[in-house]
């Protein structure tokens, strides 16, 4: 019995797979990634390194562009494209927009590749004949091309929708890239049925780019479910004397990095290596526990929809619709269980999977479930807006009275100001969502991607109306921007010439964004008589810090106002210690 043959679980007609206009789509996309991207300083510890690792490959050169690094301490963690793509920008553009922006015009590249790969890629697998739904008697139901076109819009903009990625993907870190790898790799694969040669040259970018991001921990699982991609029951099989040359190509491309790096820092390799080795392990209980707790809000709302396809085309598991998506996903799930701690940066590698296969899953669902999660997200996403809404007039006006004192405590000492631009912006995007709730309500569109527009939109939106009513506060709370410029000045101050400042449990985080802010670097040198000391108010109190007891001269004590806890000294040690 040919695979043509077996009955399809998926049922639509025309007017189910109906065009979305693609301003639309891509007018959502570009407001996605460029909300929250710019005109900010760096929140998290992974943004402010990935910054930091890609100004001091292009300030100090040299071995700085081969082995990522903060100032003067090796990065010897994940690996070097993120920084050779983010220095090359900040070299083309940083004159023009400045270096933080400039560092993060690559994510709209990494963006790119990520949403273009799981659209193509899903429009190929689509309009496959295995993936095609039931022929209907008198006819009806939609050509291969337009089924096919419906099913990528439908993957790209649950990916959109995915709730974990959303403030990762803004991040000058390794999460845009090795997502894109990832992306770039399903891509790929779904070429090779048509095109080998094409879809093994992306491979082979893919696979290198993956090593090259993230070291083996991000390409294992890209690497691994791109070989059981071709199994022999799999319509990839015929294509898999394409594998050793793409596997010999992928080799070269990490040679030509490895082994000059090699050759530039024993100490950075043989760190390197044991970041890898030793991020692997076996299974343990408790973090399988957390894992299995973070993952469902991480990718939700498609995962669901995932195991729904995989259930609903379960006769069809081998299709290619189905296999290579279920492939990486299953890869990725794997790895996160051999790993001593898994987060959201291993987390990521799920999305564009469960985005495709949850696109396949839509026409299998039946009306009233489509029209449930239609619902579903309106409700949902008008309550996020709500309370983004809720939240700013808390802030500004003091009311309601429980949500201000909560954020007045985690904003201590910031003086909230109206931006009316803001405002306006907001207002219109509020608008937007509005009227498409009621575009949803009177329309009553038939379009198999009405929900997945819903759900992508409302998040977006979301996300929009939080940059542009929190952004000031969540930068005053998060950045280190005034603590930076103190210590500089503090630094400028006491310092004497030939004098050296060493750090004392200065975090990576903060260290990066002193260099971003101030170039500021701050070596292990024990010879240095003055020291950066980060603690918290607590150990300082009950005497646990180092130096609390003892008599070296305070210089500077400062952090971020909104921190109750985290606080820095600088000190000068007499020359004896």
């Amino acid at each position: 019995m040919s695979p043509i043959s077996r009955s399809t679980p998926a049922r639509l007609t025309i007017l189910g797979a109906a065009k979305l206009p693609r301003l639309v789509l891509l007018g959502l996309s570009l407001a996605y990634i460029t909300a929250g991207l710019f005109m900010r300083d760096p929140w998290k510890t992974d943004d402010a390194v990935g910054l930091a690792t890609m100004l001091t490959a292009l300030r100090e050169g040299g071995v700085a562009w081969l082995l990522p690094q903060v100032g003067n301490l090796a990065h010897a963690q994940e690996g070097p494209l993120t920084t050779w793509v983010g220095a090359i920008s900040i070299w083309l553009f940083g004159p023009l927009v400045g270096d933080i922006t400039a560092g993060r015009l690559p994510n709209l590249l990494w963006f790119g590749i990520t949403a273009a790969s799981v659209w193509y890629g899903t429009y190929l697998l689509g309009r496959r004949a295995e993936a095609q739904p039931l022929a209907l008697p008198f006819g009806g139901e939609p050509e291969p091309r337009d089924y096919g076109r419906m099913l990528a819009d439908a993957a790209l903009l649950l990916l959109l929708a995915t709730v974990g990625i959303l403030q990762r993907i803004h991040e000058t870190s390794v999460v845009p890239p090795i997502m894109a790898c990832g992306a770039l790799a399903f891509y790929s694969l779904a070429r090779m049925l048509d095109r080998p040669l094409t879809g093994s040259v992306t491979l082979v970018l893919a696979l290198a780019g993956s090593f090259l991001t993230r070291g083996w921990i991000g390409a294992l699982p890209v690497m691994m479910s791109a070989v059981l991609a071709f199994h022999p029951r799999s319509m990839l099989w015929p294509r898999a004397r394409w594998l050793p040359a793409v596997a010999l190509l992928t080799a070269l491309l990490i040679l030509a990095w490895w082994i000059p790096a090699t050759q530039a820092s024993e100490y950075w390799i043989r760190n390197w290596k044991a970041w890898n080795t030793t991020s692997f392990t076996w299974p343990l209980l408790g973090m399988s526990v957390r894992t299995l707790r973070d993952l469902p809000w991480y990718l939700w709302p498609a995962w669901p929809l995932a195991l729904v396809a995989i259930w609903r085309w379960r006769s069809w598991l081998y299709s290619p619709h189905i296999w290579l998506a279920m492939m990486q996903a299953l890869c990725a799930a794997l790895l996160l269980f051999f790993l001593e701690e898994p987060n959201e940066t291993e987390y990521v590698m799920l999305a564009v999977p469960c985005a495709a296969l949850a696109a396949f899953s839509l026409p299998t669902l039946r009306r009233g479930v489509v029209n449930t999660l239609d619902w579903f997200a309106v409700m949902c996403f008008s309550l996020t807006v709500c309370t983004a809404w809720l939240g700013w007039v808390a802030l500004h006006f003091g009311w309601p009275t429980k949500i201000a004192r909560n954020i007045a405590r985690q904003t201590a000492g910031y003086e909230p100001a109206i931006s009316w631009t803001a405002v306006l912006l907001a207002l219109v995007v509020t608008a937007a969502w509005v009227l498409l709730v009621v575009w949803r309500v009177h329309a009553r569109p038939a379009a198999l991607w009405r929900g997945t527009v819903l759900s992508a939109s409302g998040l977006a939106a979301t996300w929009i109306l939080l940059v542009l009513l929190w952004q000031p506060a969540v930068d005053y709370a998060r950045s280190y921007r005034t603590a930076s410029g103190e210590l500089a000045a503090a630094l400028k101050t006491h310092v004497r010439p030939g004098e050296c400042v060493r750090g004392l449990g200065v975090g990576a985080g903060q260290r990066a964004s002193f260099l971003i802010f101030d170039n500021l670097t701050f070596p292990y040198d024990a010879r240095c008589t003055i020291v950066l000391q980060q603690t918290t108010n607590s150990s300082l109190r009950d005497g646990t810090a180092a130096y609390s007891d003892e008599k070296v001269q305070e210089l500077w004590r400062g952090g971020r106002r909104a921190d109750r806890h985290e606080v820095f000294r600088l000190l000068r040690l007499p020359p004896s210690q």
